[in-house]
């Protein structure tokens, strides 16, 4: 990398706690497009004596500073690119400095930019550099006064963190208003707003009889789209309340939603920002899964207000601490607002493709790093969800009293702080009075377990004796592994179905036997709720893996049964591609009584009913065979199709339409109705009831089923639904975000004609995220056939966006790489496409520390 100079990381272990403290600040924006002045007054108490003020700043245009009232001098101090360092400061002093900064020219959206006609912050990581010289940092806790001033008749909402205290028209005909936070908190919870908005007003009264004001604000002419985002937001609120007993603090919350933003949201004090499309739905514009994201996202946001905001972390290599703990958060507040089962699946789909890949690739690491080069790529499924696994353990091995107890002792003890991971795992084993030391290796030990399970059964003594053995592979930077604590929730089902015990095991040696008495019969060992992120291997018939999917009392495990079926006959389908690829009549019959007669749970009926995804499948493989893989895919459907017919005509007319409701009913019969018009679509004389189906749809989730049931199948019906399409939702840019996603995934070679035009369309810009994600992640993420073509041109139009989002968005363009950092695991033409893409962007000049980190890695 010629062409890059080294670059040093940081490391877990050089972590000292902060020179300076600044308890207070007062921060005043003058806000321009392309000139705002920032002046910060801050106290500041010396606690590391003798040492210079290092404050962090990027892209800042230095204009005054001043301590104690005194101007410094320029050989006062010294700037650097991205540094200010003063040489001599008293103990205790008042700093006052003035920034003036660029928001209209911030493409990146990392600290203060312009957008649409709004200024939006996004301050974490470390965006907060970007609006001022300060120690961008989470361990220093400070309390702020904030004053805005701009015209308001340009941005009418100027809002912060906290409770506005004043409002005043000064003689310029500009307004200064007033927030003060009396909660202290990091800099990167830092926020600031002002556009103008339609707001939708309501309240909360909490536990305690204190009222709070709810304000959520939306572009204009979007108010009806907001009123679901609202009911989730007083859902969670009240949740909170009844789960954990944790109350909100503030007098008002307040959430913006904004077209351009990096992340899904941002959980600022008392001012969530919000990409829009995790806030805005109605009946005919959003889908079944855009209201279930809005209100988990909402509420994730919400509870951050306790983990997160009261309670932070120390420095970024403990992310998980508030991440994974608020991911499980929202993962249970899901599972009681509707389908525990469905949410459960959801999850584990996401760690056994995105998490599982992580871990096997070059980026793997624990849910607590150890080292990074930017901070921006911590924000990693591993370091999420991953952490929510973690967490989940916790309550599985400690019981729900437990962990409250745990949970409830972590607040008390630390709230105000910023603390560590560690300190979270203290308080569970304190509050329970257990020991948590071999758990620990979970926050430090990277890579994904293997959990092998064998069984003996003795008819004459009635026992069933488990052997159960873990097994790791060696990742990046960590060779050696120790065994882990890993809770197995297991069932004994009979030969008949019957449910004869369940048991929590735990696993915390390499191997390990395990006697379970008064067992009647020999029987199938069934995993519960997947307990650990690990993956399980067990030797299963077919007839025992049909009579889990049939007779499990847990519906996950009735899922989970039917993936490692099919996962299983792909994999014969990999040895040997050319062999007929037959289906068993017994599984013919299961799947014709679900489709004859659906469980009670229609949205579980579908899953049992859906092939694993290309993504779920390749996770199996060391070296992913992706032709195989496609080709099973392929002949499954055609031979599902063929057998069971009628049944999917049958089933797909039972389940009929009513008019649309956001339901839990509604929605499983949707995803059922629709589970069967995907197959029904490969029938050849398939067009008219595709046809009937988009044109009687009055929802957005029944509309796009059709489109890519017809677009899966290779009919050029696929065309026609699209120009209506495009043309009926031309002005709303989240319903066409859809529309590119869809073209995006077009298994056939026209979708790079597709890319190349949408690339053009008047509502694509590539400087918003959205926009990108939808049309580039689409291609790259869902499209396998083309995306992992042969000839390499899926991998190198993915390369060229990438080294375009790098110029304009660092962040993006990082997260974009992912699918090529797998290199390894492809075969010799594959790779070797992948590996010159990599290194063609490794040679580009000025790449982005976000994307030189995994660029690197990823060639070692």
């Amino acid at each position: 990398m010629s062409s890059n100079s080294a670059r040093s990381s940081r490391r877990l272990a050089d972590y000292r706690q902060p020179d300076f403290l600044i308890p207070e600040m007062d921060l005043t924006f003058e806000l321009a497009a392309e000139a705002t002045r920032v002046t910060a007054l801050m106290q500041l108490r010396q606690q590391t004596e003798g040492v210079p003020l290092v404050l962090d700043g990027q892209q800042l245009n230095l204009q005054s500073i001043a301590i104690n009232g005194a101007e410094l001098n320029p050989e006062d101090y010294q700037l650097t690119d991205d540094q200010l360092i003063i040489a001599k400061v008293p103990a205790t002093f008042t700093l006052q400095i003035t920034t003036e900064i660029n928001p209209a020219a911030n493409t990146a959206l990392e600290g203060l930019y312009l957008a649409n006609n709004v200024f939006c912050t996004q301050c974490e990581a470390e965006g907060f550099r970007r609006i001022m010289f300060y120690p961008d940092r989470p361990d220093v806790l400070t309390v702020y006064t904030t004053h805005i001033i701009a015209d308001q008749s340009q941005h009418p909402y100027l809002l912060s963190n906290g409770n506005q205290i004043a409002t005043e028209k000064l003689a310029d005909g500009r307004t200064r208003v007033s927030w003060h936070d009396p909660f202290a908190k990091p800099c990167y919870l830092f926020a600031l707003v002002a556009g103008n908005f339609d707001c939708i007003s309501d309240s909360f009264r909490t536990q305690s009889g204190r009222d709070v004001s709810l304000q959520l604000f939306v572009d204009p002419g979007q108010r009806d789209k907001g009123h679901f985002a609202m009911a989730a937001l007083k859902r969670a609120m009240r949740w909170d309340e009844t789960r954990y007993k944790l109350e909100y603090d503030l007098d008002v919350y307040m959430v913006v939603a904004v077209d351009f933003f990096n992340m899904g949201a941002m959980e600022n004090k008392g001012l969530n920002v919000f990409n829009s499309k995790y806030v805005l739905a109605d009946d005919s514009s959003a889908t079944d899964k855009d209201y279930f994201n809005i209100e988990s996202i909402i509420g994730h946001e919400y509870f951050h207000n306790w983990t997160g905001n009261r309670v932070t972390c120390r420095d970024w290599f403990q992310l998980s601490l508030k991440e994974g703990l608020t991911v499980f958060r929202d993962q249970e507040f899901s599972a009681d607002m509707a389908s525990a089962t469905l949410n459960r699946i959801d999850a584990v789909k996401l760690i056994r493709t995105a998490q599982f890949a992580e871990d096997a690739g070059p980026m793997a690491h624990p849910i607590r790093p150890e080292q990074v080069l930017e901070m921006n790529n911590f924000y990693t499924v591993t370091v999420y969800d991953k952490g929510a696994e973690v967490i989940r353990m916790l309550q599985t091995l400690l019981g729900k009293p437990g962990f409250q107890r745990g949970l409830a002792c972590y607040l008390q003890r630390h709230d105000g702080q910023a603390v560590t991971c560690d300190d979270f795992v203290s308080a569970m084993e304190d509050a329970n009075d257990t020991d948590l030391s071999q758990f620990r290796l979970w926050y430090s030990q990277a890579g994904t377990p293997a959990v092998t399970l064998r069984q003996h059964y003795d008819a004459e003594h009635t026992t069933l004796q488990l052997e159960v053995s873990q097994q790791h592979v060696a990742t990046a930077g960590q060779p050696e592994k120790q065994a882990l604590l890993i809770p197995l929730q297991l069932q004994l089902l009979s030969s008949d179905g019957r449910v004869d015990q369940q048991h929590l095991i735990t696993l915390s040696k390499p191997t390990e036997q395990f006697t379970f008495t008064d067992v009647q019969s020999d029987p199938v060992v069934v995993w519960e709720n997947f307990s650990a992120p690990v993956k399980l291997q067990q030797d299963y018939q077919l007839s025992q893996l049909l009579l889990i999917a049939e007779k499990a009392s847990n519906g996950f495990a009735r899922w989970d049964a039917m993936q490692v079926f099919w996962s299983n006959l792909i994999r014969e389908h990999t040895l040997q591609p050319e062999a007929p690829l037959e289906l068993p009549d017994a599984l013919i019959n299961v799947m014709r009584h679900w489709l004859q007669q659906p469980l009670p749970d229609k949205a579980l009926t579908a899953e049992l009913l859906t092939l694993p995804d290309f993504d779920t499948l390749a996770e199996q493989y060391l070296h992913i065979p992706v032709d195989a893989i496609l080709s099973g895919l392929t002949k499954i459907k055609q031979q599902l199709v063929a057998r069971l017919e009628q049944d999917l005509v049958n089933c797909y007319q039972l389940t009929g339409t009513t008019p649309y409701q956001y339901s839990e009913e509604a929605v499983g019969r949707r995803a059922l109705r629709n589970r069967c018009l995907s197959y029904l679509a490969l029938k050849p004389d398939s067009t008219e009831q595709l046809e009937q189906h988009y044109h009687q749809s009055d929802n957005m989730t029944d509309t796009l089923a059709a489109m890519a049931a017809a677009q899966d199948a290779g009919l050029p019906l696929i065309d026609t639904f699209a120009a209506d399409f495009a043309n009926k939702w031309q002005d709303n840019v989240l319903v066409m975000d859809k529309y590119f996603s869809l073209l995006a995934s077009n298994p056939e070679s026209e979708v790079f004609t597709s890319l190349t035009k949408l690339s053009t369309h008047p509502l694509f810009s590539w400087k918003n995220p959205n926009r990108v994600r939808a049309l580039f992640g689409a291609f790259s993420m869902r499209n396998p056939k083309q995306f992992h073509r042969a000839d390499g041109r899926g991998y190198r139009c993915l390369a060229e966006v990438v080294a375009k989002m790098d110029t304009i968005n660092p962040q993006v363009a990082a997260r974009l790489i992912t699918p090529l950092l797998a290199w390894q695991r492809f075969n010799d033409q594959r790779r070797d496409h992948m590996l010159a893409e990599l290194k063609l962007l490794a040679t580009k000049a000025n790449l982005s520390n976000d994307l030189y980190e995994k660029i690197t890695k990823s060639l070692l």
